[in-house]
């Protein structure tokens, strides 16, 4: 009798352990795999733990950070851009085509590719806003047809300095220094890339925790009927979200060029599962609970150590999207977990 007395004094005492353990993991878990990939990687590979090395991780997972700041936008307000990907590959078929084909200058390939991203975008606010069509189908449907125009622009063919024209004659343009320094420049020994992507993650942060534009972007993905019955525009913040999905997308688009320095086609398209994963990571980071800019810059951080890690490793690159994989299923089953509770 006594021990079922002891038992049942200590049970208390055991669910507030076990409820502080998993408070803390929800808050620090993401951070604490970081800092034990870090460790790993460092005991394995002695020049994984360098400054050149973690500025390559930085200039690698800015395309994807600001990609993932689109996917993460959207899904602030309850929907899901599956098209980013695709609207990453048309920027930089857009860019390279400008500067290739018609010889522009770097300005003209980084407004012509923004505006491309601002139609698609438009397109699918109207899609998925105004015909109501849900957002992974309507977003799908966008993704193929913006990838089937961007190969039918090219005929499949990526575009490069001096590649030869249908008509026999070599390519009248080339890539800009200036637009090159986009991908490629640095500051200070720091990439531009990487000042590009921490910019846009600190102003999008502000912008989404401290002003009203972004705390109606959270009521209405948070209850899109209580929005409305509030007073809140859901569907002009909705077609807002859409519209900056696709312009984030098409920025990682405009940079990917200007680092490879070619219009690969479909370039894009391996960038969406990393996106979509750094997002959900971002869930779980600080215990935010909910989609954030900080938590999907963290999120990028792991996916890019961990890709950059496996690679010095000689890990073969099929094999690393078994990795991308299983990091989706932990944070979607983190995330949902940690939603069961609240």
């Amino acid at each position: 009798m006594q021990q079922v007395l002891n038992e049942t004094k200590s049970t208390p005492t055991t669910r507030r352990g076990k409820q502080a353990i998993l408070s803390f993991l929800f808050k620090h878990g993401t951070l604490l795999v970081i800092a034990l990939t870090i460790i790993v990687f460092s005991l394995l590979n002695e020049k994984f733990l360098t400054y050149a090395n973690f500025t390559d991780i930085l200039r690698s997972i800015s395309i994807i950070t600001l990609l993932a700041i689109g996917v993460t936008i959207s899904l602030i307000v309850g929907g899901f851009d599956l098209s980013v990907g695709s609207i990453a590959s048309v920027a930089t078929i857009a860019s390279a085509a400008a500067l290739v084909w018609y010889r522009q200058e770097t300005i003209v390939a980084i407004i012509i590719p923004l505006l491309i991203g601002l139609l698609i975008g438009l397109f699918n606010s109207l899609l998925v806003v105004k015909i109501r069509i849900p957002d992974l189908l309507g977003t799908l449907a966008v993704m193929y047809i913006v990838n089937g125009i961007h190969l039918t622009f090219t005929k499949g063919y990526s575009i490069y300095n001096n590649m030869p024209m249908e008509n026999g004659q070599i390519a009248p343009g080339q890539f800009l220094p200036s637009f090159l320094f986009i991908g490629q420049g640095e500051i200070f020994s720091v990439p531009f890339p990487v000042i590009l992507m921490l910019t846009f993650v600190i102003l999008t942060h502000i912008l989404l925790n401290y002003t009203r534009f972004g705390r109606l972007l959270y009521i209405t993905g948070g209850n899109e009927e209580a929005a409305r019955l509030s007073g809140v525009p859901v569907q002009r913040y909705k077609t807002y979200a859409y519209i900056l999905s696709a312009l984030f997308a098409t920025l990682a688009g405009i940079v990917l060029a200007a680092r490879i320095g070619t219009g690969q086609v479909s370039a894009g398209a391996p960038l969406l599962m990393d996106g979509v994963a750094a997002s959900f990571i971002g869930y779980s980071v600080f215990g935010a609970g909910k989609p954030n800019v900080i938590g999907t810059f963290f999120g990028a951080v792991l996916i890019g150590i961990l890709l950059n890690g496996l690679t010095m490793l000689n890990v073969p690159y099929y094999a690393q999207d078994i990795i991308k994989g299983s990091i989706l299923i932990c944070a979607l089953a983190f995330m949902y977990v940690q939603k069961r509770n609240r």
